[in-house]
């Protein structure tokens, strides 16, 4: 009878100690097909990110892909290696959630993520990780959590899902669009769209937020480089793709490289000029932070100041022309290079450095060197020489509106209003997003030239939970479009990176924490200045006036129990949570132990 075949006869298992505790490792060894001789081996595992949409759907068959090329190898060399069960968390489904109340839960499914990767690798000891992510706010949460457990642990990026085609027209369409056409009176083009947007599987296909972030984890050295671009149902994702991450893994175990090795200062900096490079989401600067808080490194001080972040914008290019700002997807990069001959532009061009290490062993220069990629082809990716647009895509602002700055503008979104380097536009006061879109939806025509809408009371504790606007700006956009003229927005919550126009998001401090944008009136005139990289409120510098707003909103405050009228009460248990320990922005805005002992 074979040793791994259900016996009576007693196992002889190196280390046992306790058969109470080596009972059930013994049993699932044999229902996995492993050796039940290495259950006190070092542990390694497969963990991948599921949830109710396409994001999710191609991730199974990789996960069992790669945990089969786990089981092969160990059984190939003989190793030790107990290989546990496929470990999921569950993801928040964004687009299906954008300008609804439920979008509260999408940046604290990165938070859950986060938890339950830590506990599932801490509780199990777990010595060795590859992880096959989807969406945006997973892969943020899973990277947090192998840099605070930091064992060898690779990413593998499920991939995104290729273009729709409109049958009405042949174009190509996606997410965004079906977004932007929310506001069109045509049902038929309507239906167009819904039907015909997202075919098939994998995460958001533009430079939004998923394509940005598996950019990031990828030039931070956690992801092989060519795996970033293909398509989710590209065969090397389950065919060769799962084997070569278990080289990486394998040669990370060697030679004890962890996380940590990787995830540098110098690291987060080559990660976020390349996100900036190819124009991606505001989101970065959420989980940046986030990321480097994990690896033990405080951002703002150790990689970059938000002045040398701007001063890096105003001289850094962007070269791919990508949706939502261009005309092309992540499926067309790959066809074009993929993410390495991104890299590789930016590195001769002296923008990254590359003696970083990566999870291959190797630095970034010579991972490059080995992959060959081709040179820009002018089409989809450009040279920094010839670039697609000549600034960086993100920028920092402070003002009285955000005395500490971080206050964030995607400048590669921008489509119109900024004139000679400014912006001035009359405010338009909403307390929270439903209004908004209620207005947007009822009363189209009040919106009128360089309106600046005004969404308060949606920061990380205000919302709670920071939700993205992609509803609201889609139609900002549309309506833009239509009349050709520019309505800008800025708010304390946050953006998807398919949103578009002259929006400023991330104001902080938020308005629930009496903010200055807490004070701001329907009627006061907002200034943007890219120049001097500032969002101020005129009516606010005067300090008489400044006060009595102030003095005004902190009487209603009061008189409310301790929370303003315009923020709503909430009840579920993770809002709760949320409200009483999110951060701000410029620290990630995911939740802290230390909120709640300062409060």
């Amino acid at each position: 009878m074979s040793e791994l075949s259900v016996s009576t006869t007693p196992v002889s298992v190196r280390g046992a100690s306790n058969p109470g505790r080596d009972v059930q490792r013994v049993g699932t060894a044999r229902f996995l097909g492993e050796d039940v001789h290495n259950i006190h081996g070092p542990v390694w595992a497969v963990l991948g990110n599921l949830g109710d949409s396409q994001c999710y759907l191609g991730v199974n068959e990789k996960v069992h892909a790669v945990q089969a090329a786990l089981s092969r190898r160990i059984a190939h060399e003989r190793r030790e290696n107990r290989l546990i069960a496929p470990a999921f968390t569950v993801g928040v489904s964004d687009g299906q959630l954008n300008g609804t109340p439920e979008m509260r839960f999408s940046l604290i499914g990165r938070e859950l993520v986060h938890d339950t990767v830590s506990t599932h690798l801490a509780a199990n000891r777990v010595d060795g990780i590859i992880a096959v992510v989807a969406c945006d706010k997973p892969p943020v949460g899973t990277v947090a959590a192998m840099l605070e457990h930091n064992v060898p642990a690779v990413i593998l990026s499920d991939g995104s899902i290729r273009p729709g085609v409109s049958e009405r027209t042949g174009e190509r369409i996606d997410l965004v669009t079906a977004f932007q056409y929310a506001t069109v009176a045509d049902d038929e083009a309507r239906r167009d769209v819904t039907l015909h947007a997202c075919p098939g599987q994998g995460s958001c296909g533009g430079m939004f937020t998923y394509n940005t972030m598996q950019t990031f984890i990828a030039v931070l050295g956690l992801e092989p480089l060519h795996m970033v671009a293909p398509p989710s149902d590209d065969p090397r994702r389950v065919e060769t793709f799962p084997d070569e991450l278990v080289d990486c893994l394998v040669t990370m175990t060697q030679r004890q490289i962890r996380p940590r090795d990787i995830v540098t200062p110098a690291a987060l900096r080559n990660a976020l000029v390349v996100s900036m490079a190819m124009g991606g989401s505001t989101n970065v600067m959420l989980h940046s932070v986030e990321i480097a808080r994990a690896a033990g490194i405080d951002l703002w001080t150790e990689v970059m100041s938000q002045d040398e972040f701007n001063a890096l914008s105003h001289r850094l290019p962007v070269i791919v022309n990508m949706r939502p700002f261009g005309a092309y997807s992540m499926v067309d990069v790959e066809t074009s290079g993929g993410l390495p001959s991104v890299v590789a532009e930016l590195l001769r061009a002296g923008y990254l450095d590359g003696t970083t290490l990566t999870c291959t062993g190797e630095t970034l220069s010579d991972q490059i060197a080995r992959l060959q990629p081709p040179a820009p082809d002018h089409e989809v990716i450009f040279s920094v020489a010839q670039p697609f647009k000549d600034t960086g895509g993100l920028r920092l602002l402070r003002g009285n509106l955000a005395p500490d700055g971080g206050a964030i503008l995607k400048l590669a979104g921008v489509e119109s209003g900024i004139v000679d380097g400014k912006f001035h536009g009359r405010a338009r006061v909403f307390n929270g997003e439903r209004a908004l879109i209620a207005a947007l939806d009822e009363r189209p025509d009040d919106f009128m030239d360089n309106d600046m809408v005004v969404i308060r009371y949606e920061g990380p504790r205000g919302a709670p939970g920071m939700p993205e606007m992609l509803d609201p700006t889609s139609k900002i956009t549309s309506l833009c479009r239509a009349r050709h003229i520019t309505i800008a927005l800025m708010t304390d919550a946050r953006f998807s990176g398919g949103s578009v126009g002259l929006v400023i998001g991330h104001v902080a401090p938020e308005a629930l924490l009496g903010g200055p944008i807490a004070l701001v009136r329907d009627g006061d005139t907002i200034v943007v200045d890219v120049n001097e990289d500032r969002l101020d409120c005129r009516e606010l510098e005067d300090l008489d006036e400044f006060t009595r707003r102030r003095d005004e909103w902190e009487s209603q405050v009061r008189a409310h129990g301790g929370r303003h009228p315009d923020a709503v009460e909430v009840t579920h248990r993770m809002l709760q949570r949320m409200r009483a320990m999110a951060v701000p922005a410029l620290r990630g805005a995911g939740m802290s132990v230390d909120e709640v002992s300062a409060h």
